[in-house]
């Protein structure tokens, strides 16, 4: 499909995803084109012969009437034979006393596109391109969706585009399932800044008449922010507002608990980090050889196993959590090792002596601050089965939705323990995104900052990679050669975009039309 200049990148990649995906769902800031753009590709669908009718469905009326205002729009760029806005009553079938008002644009090929009002029941026996906008504020959002998938069967799109509102929201539910691998959709994330990024406050200064500046983008959106006050993050940045409570039920986490899962700890006082080297060594073998070594042992020999390290040195503690990857790709914890003033060399030591005698599928290693150097010791030791984590809100955000949908599921198993527990009841949803805020104290009186359900997240992680391992074999040159797969994912802000978009030049008024124009008489 060739785009017009008009539309900004991530409003380019929402079209390709139209034309590419069966389901695409869009977390949007406020007042970023959308609705605008979605017009356009319901006008583009319509328009062509080989096209289908397309349907839009928002909360309220006069998203309707705008909607439609801008299919006319495009309709009089890439069709002047179109038909004008037509206004109809629309009856439901159930309730035939109930008369909604309706409104259709008819094209040359037969197609229309039809502003629904926001029933369920209106999509009934339709077939063709769906747009539900503003889906976070649909009253019975899961009945539209219902109706709306029935047109997945003859080859149907549905997009859903939405502002969050509220993390315990339908509209969020359906992107953390989405998030957590349960949903096979798409999904699109635009922030304020994104948007600003590929352009926005540029293609308002040139529909405004306004001379643009990097200065005067800056005040607009210190402006636009201020407006929205507390509201910001969630109606700008997309970070749907917290809900009250734990992340996890405890319910839900003692449901997930099994007995006879060890969960190993050791603590050194402060003055064992000056101890000589030899003697920290042959203590630290010596607790590996006793604790380690008979639960090693027990392992079942053929079965991957998934690491994921949370690094601490004073105050906090490191974690290292065991998933077992079962036959029916269940996570089951094979044992959990907490280490408390432990020195940076004998952390080290613990996490080889076990990596090394384990089938190691991967290992995900906080790469944050001091965990940066057993981190990468264990890359330069492993190689491509270590992912040095950065912990980060994105991080976040991609990786805590599947390991609650595990939960939720019954697809993983941890050990029964209080400490373990408390750490997984700790996390709370933080601007829309679930992490570890606050500290807590353990059963032995002493800080835990949520550790091991950081390290439970980076095993999950670890779990779901598709790791490979590189080796060097000597081969004849002809047999030399590399295979590899790369899954294709519809990325939510990709950096080599985002340059280009910052690079390329403004398009002209005229270029629009034109564009769009040609984007119809080349078949799309």
């Amino acid at each position: 499909m060739s785009l017009p200049a008009v539309f900004l990148p991530y409003q380019q990649r929402f079209l390709r995803a139209l034309e590419a995906e069966r389901v695409v769902v869009v977390e949007k800031s406020r007042r970023t084109g959308y609705s605008w753009v979605a017009a356009a590709g319901a006008t583009l669908r319509a328009a062509a012969a080989h096209g289908s009718d397309a349907f839009y469905m928002s909360y309220n009326l006069e998203m309707a009437r705008e909607f439609i205002g801008y299919v006319a729009e495009w309709a009089r760029a890439v069709e002047p034979l179109a038909a004008s806005v037509e206004e109809y009553v629309w009856s439901d079938p159930d309730h035939p006393e109930k008369q909604v008002s309706a409104y259709r644009v008819t094209f040359a090929s037969g197609h229309k596109v039809v502003a629904l009002p926001s029933v369920p029941r209106a999509l009934r026996g339709m077939q063709g391109m769906v747009i539900v906008d503003e889906a976070g504020y649909h009253d019975k959002l899961e009945e539209v969706l219902t109706a709306a998938f029935a047109m997945l069967i003859w080859g149907g799109t549905v997009a859903i585009i939405s502002t969050h509102h509220g993390a315990e929201s339908p509209f969020n539910g359906l992107v953390e399932d989405v998030r957590g691998g349960r949903r096979p959709y798409a999904l699109l994330r635009t922030t304020f800044d994104d948007a600003l990024a590929d352009g926005l406050y540029q293609r308002i200064c040139l529909t405004t008449g306004k001379v643009w500046s990097a200065e005067a983008e800056a005040v607009w959106r210190a402006e636009i922010v201020a407006f929205y006050g507390d509201g910001a993050d969630e109606e700008l940045f997309v970070r749907p507002a917290a809900a009250r409570g734990a992340w996890l039920p405890g319910a839900l986490i003692e449901a997930r608990m099994a007995d006879d899962i060890p969960v190993l700890r050791w603590a050194c006082e402060a003055e064992f980090s000056l101890w000589p080297e030899h003697r920290r060594a042959q203590e630290t073998a010596a607790w590996c050889d006793t604790a380690l070594r008979p639960m090693l042992a027990g392992l079942l020999p053929d079965e991957p196993v998934a690491l994921g390290e949370d690094f601490a040195r004073r105050g906090d503690l490191t974690v290292i959590w065991a998933l077992g990857l079962a036959q029916n790709m269940k996570r089951i914890t094979r044992f959990v090792v907490e280490l408390r003033g432990v020195p940076f060399e004998q952390q080290r030591a613990i996490l080889f002596y076990i990596a090394d005698r384990i089938k190691l599928r991967a290992l995900a290693a906080d790469a944050t601050g001091n965990g940066m150097y057993l981190a990468e010791v264990a890359a330069q030791r492993y190689g491509s089965l270590v992912a040095q984590v950065m912990f980060s809100e994105g991080w976040y955000r991609e990786n805590m939705p599947p390991l609650k949908a595990a939960f939720e599921d019954g697809l993983v198993v941890i050990p029964r323990d209080r400490d373990v527990f408390g750490d997984l009841r700790a996390i709370q949803l933080v601007k829309g995104v679930a992490r570890v805020p606050e500290r807590t104290l353990g059963d032995d009186g002493r800080q835990r900052h949520g550790d091991a359900a950081v390290a439970l997240a980076l095993a999950y992680a670890a779990s779901r990679t598709e790791a490979e391992v590189f080796e060097y074999r000597a081969a004849p040159p002809a047999r030399l050669g590399s295979t590899g797969a790369a899954s294709r994912r519809w990325r939510e802000r990709p950096d080599d975009e985002a340059e280009d978009a910052r690079a390329a030049p403004m398009p002209s008024r005229d270029a629009w039309q034109s564009g769009l124009k040609g984007s119809i008489h080349a078949g799309r």
